[in-house]
């Protein structure tokens, strides 16, 4: 991962993991030992973290340990595990006790929500206020708010943008070229001018590129992401409905559908796993996106060509968006104090968080001024996933980077409006059974769907045929139960 497309922050969907059991978690009173942790006598910290393995990260973690020892007396010992093996790693590794003090969680690996359930972390509101008040300051409140579980925090979330913004992007290379005028682009619909003439025009180009992830925005926030449980947006009555009997949906799947048939979309849609190789190419006009500040810049630096892109939603707060990056501490760690006045400092000191994610001054980068670097050569053997590590608002800005980009970032997520189950985490005990049957209805169907690939008219009767066999309405029922007692004690 580059050093450009690792600073955007994937906010990927929530997937209902397989259960677990953690038959191994430790005591909850389990504490510090006492009079550890001093600059003469440090205690290591084993901090488990998701991304491609790096081959100087133990040698960053010995400058790191020399910083950390003598300003809190812990030492850190980083392991990486790559992004496909990290939830089912985790899993097991917790679940056997492996010892470890810290870990990455979030809405989209090794699931946040279900591992502090199941006892995987230890329960950090009274470590937040005696150990890391610099966390509490930092970050907007909505991030600690909305990714509390059952009332309680078991994780520090990263400080990054807060909202989550669909933007439809559009390669301007080709936009320029045939002088087509994006201003007026507002909704799918609105696509089907540029679609169809970029069609005419760039017969071998993906018009709409969708791969197999694909979902167009409609204004429902999800019970389970991408799950067809869901409430409106600005609807007061919080009902539960099954995402595919909207008329926004099928509005949405039927221009899909639409498309897909006058090739504007790619035939193999609902079965490629990436788009990857066409970005690299440029050979796609539109596709869409989830918005940061400055995302344009970041992209088009990325694939080496410009893009520009439009707003497709509103920027919500959702519960995926505040828990897609958190540092947990573990349920068996002997140093849980120790453990949040590390997190405590790497999200509130620029020099520790910046060792963390770029590594040593003058070996993989250069300092340009009090805020600003460039990578040198070495920075290929420490290329950290940015997202993952903490506060993102301290992180050094690229050297074209705008000077205001982090004021931009607290603008963004101050304009973010909360989504109706903003801080309400289903629990799926009840109906485990049915969610693994729908799960399985909604693997043969949602795809296909979604892509357009196949007629909704047709296939939607089929796929909630399906559904309601399966048992949806049993987790309607459930999910609307539980809301309505969350948005009552919650005074919604």
């Amino acid at each position: 991962m580059s050093k450009i497309k690792k600073r955007l922050v994937a906010t990927l969907g929530l997937t209902l993991a397989a259960s677990m059991v953690l038959s191994a978690c430790g005591s909850k009173d389990a504490g510090d030992t006492k009079g550890a942790g001093t600059p003469d006598k440090p205690v290591e910290l084993i901090w488990y973290t998701i991304g491609t393995p790096q081959k100087d990260v133990d040698r960053v973690m010995a400058e790191v340990s020399k910083y950390t020892a003598e300003k809190i007396g812990v030492t850190v010992k980083m392991n990486m595990i790559d992004w496909g093996d990290y939830p089912q790693k985790m899993q097991v590794m917790t679940a056997s006790g492996t010892p470890m003090d810290i870990m990455f969680t979030s809405s989209w690996a090794f699931d946040y929500v279900q591992n502090a359930r199941k006892g995987a972390f230890k329960q950090m509101d009274e470590l937040l206020q005696k150990n890391g008040q610099g966390i509490v300051k930092a970050l907007d409140p909505a991030f600690l708010n909305g990714s509390k579980v059952d009332g309680h925090n078991y994780g520090v979330p990263a400080n990054k943008e807060l909202p989550a913004q669909d933007v439809w992007r559009f390669n301007k290379n080709l936009v320029d070229k045939y002088n087509l005028n994006i201003d007026k682009v507002d909704s799918i619909e609105s696509l089907e001018p540029l679609l169809k003439a970029i069609k005419e025009k760039e017969p071998n180009v993906y018009g709409l590129a969708v791969d197999k992830t694909f979902m167009p925005y409609v204004p429902y926030d999800y019970v389970i992401e991408k799950m067809p449980m869901a409430v409106k947006v600005n609807n007061p009555d919080y009902k539960v409905i099954n995402i595919l009997d909207t008329p926004e949906m099928k509005q949405a799947l039927q221009a899909m559908n639409k498309y897909y048939k006058a090739g504007y979309i790619p035939t193999e849609a609902a079965t490629l796993s990436s788009l990857n190789d066409v970005q690299v190419t440029g050979k796609w006009f539109a596709d869409k996106a989830t918005n940061q500040p400055f995302a344009d810049n970041l992209w088009s630096a990325s694939y080496g060509y410009p893009v520009v892109s439009k707003p497709a939603s509103p920027a919500l707060i959702y519960n995926w968006s505040v828990m897609g990056s958190m540092q947990a501490i573990s349920a068996n760690s002997k140093y849980p104090e120790k453990a949040m006045e590390f997190l405590n400092l790497l999200n509130t000191d620029a020099t520790l968080r910046n060792m963390v994610d770029s590594g040593i001054e003058g070996v993989h980068y250069k300092k340009l001024d009090n805020d600003k670097m460039e990578n040198l050569p070495d920075s290929k053997n420490y290329d950290m996933p940015t997202f993952a590590l903490g506060n993102v608002l301290l992180t050094y800005k690229d050297k074209k980077d705008p000077e205001n980009k982090w004021e931009e970032f607290k603008k963004f997520n101050a304009t973010g409006v909360p989504a109706p189950l903003l801080g309400f985490n289903f629990d799926p005990s009840k109906v485990t059974a049915e969610i693994a049957a729908v799960q399985n209805v909604k693997e043969e169907f949602w795809a296909t769907l979604m892509t357009g690939t196949v007629d909704p008219d047709k296939f939607i009767p089929q796929a909630n045929e399906k559904f309601k066999a399966a048992g949806l309405d049993k987790i309607i029922a459930e999910a609307q139960s539980q809301i309505d007692a969350w948005k009552a004690a919650n005074k919604k």
